[in-house]
């Protein structure tokens, strides 16, 4: 499980260590693990030309401890002091080094060299960058960028962004994820991240990420004595005259031998049956998939499936015929587009604020939000659970129907007895893998994505008992 703590508890957790450390010990393990983390990066420090930007922060006084440090490894290192109150005594160890140290940009024409540090900003920082921080990054423009932490101008604790920021190639964080590393729009300006660790003792994270160890633990596994029922039936009423497709797409998701039995209510029957003879009909569900492609049966569908009383997906057309918490467990699979027209705001700014809206939206219906996207964001009503980042997937899944199977996918498992935020979350991470699988980097279809998802299954580690 990758686990990403709040500024508020990273700074409480910090202040716990120091108290037990001597005087800017901290610092300094937080410098070291950049600097052999930038060595790795650059192939080897000796001759290298590196660049930091350095602002008032405690980043600002990492990169300059770190500088130091590659400066000893025989590079050549420069710092901008985009502040006058950058860390006295990084300035005077990397001066002690060998460094160049300037005040402000040292030049107006474009630079090159092999890599910019960016201490600008520390974790604390608000969204957006000042003017010098700008100028900085022009002139440095097309070197690879490490960012310390956080890439500087992005809202940490929210993953949004607002205004200028850096674009880093690599970032190396101390201690435990932050919620942007996670959390697009931010994330995408991280690049890969690399995690140091000095030690944090730290609470339950604000956002957590599935993993595959995580996700096995959460598949479920037939009992020696087990058998179709107990295993679990999922029924989906999705699909209608006009998308048929949606049914297949969302059945194949569903009939992936990880519930015991599907069952298909629809006017797709006689498709669903040719390519799914293991499907019955209709009966009791343990858990009932509605809404993908259901055009105008969207309504009664989900009306079926409320009164049923187990728990539920919905996806697509049933949305729009919610106004209120549900009476049941349930999973709601939107799209941005989706969740602006069900909670009336605009979709650019659900793009620019996932984790905002996924969590008001899980509150206000009082289900389970899976929030699509490239980092898909999951939301429980509870608001101590931590919400869920799920990072698998390639950007080829972009393709009509894939959430459909994905909606078949976590019906499957909301049927096994899975809770809906594990439900929602491991299928999510299933899918999202089965996509890179069937892609092997080029392009995939829906119901490509659905043939994958058992090889994934096989693909995951052993389970100790």
């Amino acid at each position: 499980m990758r686990r990403a703590h709040s500024v508020e508890q990273v700074r409480a957790a910090e202040k716990a260590l120091m108290a037990s450390l001597p005087e800017g010990a901290l610092m300094q393990r937080a410098a070291a693990g950049l600097a052999y983390a930038v060595i790795d990066h650059l192939g080897g420090a000796y001759g290298k030309r590196v660049v930091l930007l350095v602002g008032s922060g405690d980043n600002g006084g990492d990169a300059l401890y770190a500088g130091a440090l590659l400066a000893r490894r025989g590079a050549r290192v420069e710092a901008w002091l985009l502040s006058d109150r950058a860390h006295t005594g990084g300035v005077g160890a990397l001066k002690a080094a060998g460094g160049i140290v300037s005040s402000g940009v040292i030049s107006t024409g474009s630079i090159t060299g092999d890599l910019v540090i960016d201490g600008i900003v520390g974790i604390g920082g608000k969204p957006g960058l000042r003017p010098e921080a700008e100028e900085a990054l022009d002139v440095l423009a097309g070197v690879p960028v490490v960012a310390v932490d956080t890439p500087s101008g992005v809202c940490v604790d929210t993953g949004e962004v607002d205004g200028a920021h850096v674009t880093a190639d690599l970032t190396v964080t101390f201690g435990t994820y932050k919620p942007c590393h996670l959390l697009d729009p931010a994330a995408s300006a991280c690049g890969k991240v690399q995690l140091v660790d000095i030690g944090l003792e730290l609470p339950i994270p604000a956002i957590e990420s599935l993993e595959a160890a995580d996700v096995a633990a959460l598949v479920p596994r037939p009992a020696p004595d087990g058998h179709k029922y107990t295993r679990g039936v999922v029924g989906l009423r999705v699909g209608s005259a006009t998308y048929p497709g949606a049914a297949l797409l969302a059945v194949a998701g569903a009939n992936t031998g990880l519930a015991g039995m599907v069952r298909y209510v629809g006017t797709a029957s006689e498709w669903v049956k040719r390519q799914h003879p293991e499907v019955v009909g209709d009966g009791q569900a343990q858990a009932w998939v509605v809404g993908s492609g259901s055009a105008d049966g969207a309504n009664s569908a989900l009306a079926f499936a409320r009164a049923s009383g187990v728990p539920l997906v919905i996806d697509a057309d049933s949305l729009r015929a919610l106004n209120g918490p549900l009476g049941v467990p349930a999973i709601l699979t939107p799209h941005a587009g989706e969740l602006a027209a069900l909670i009336r705001e605009d979709r650019a700014d659900i793009e620019a604020r996932p984790l905002h809206y996924a969590r008001l939206a899980a509150q206000r219906f009082e289900a389970v939000v899976l929030l699509k996207g490239r980092r898909t964001t999951i939301a429980s009503p509870d608001p101590d659970t931590p919400v869920r980042v799920n990072t698998t997937g390639t950007s080829w899944l972009a393709t009509a129907g894939s959430g459909d199977v994905l909606g078949g996918l976590i019906g499957s498992l909301l049927a096994t007895g899975l809770a809906p935020i594990d439900a929602a979350s491991a299928g999510a991470w299933l899918h999202g893998a089965a996509a890179t699988l069937a892609s092997a980097g080029g392009p995939v279809t829906a119901s490509g994505v659905a043939a994958a998802i058992p090889a994934v299954i096989r693909s995951l580690p052993a389970v100790s008992s």
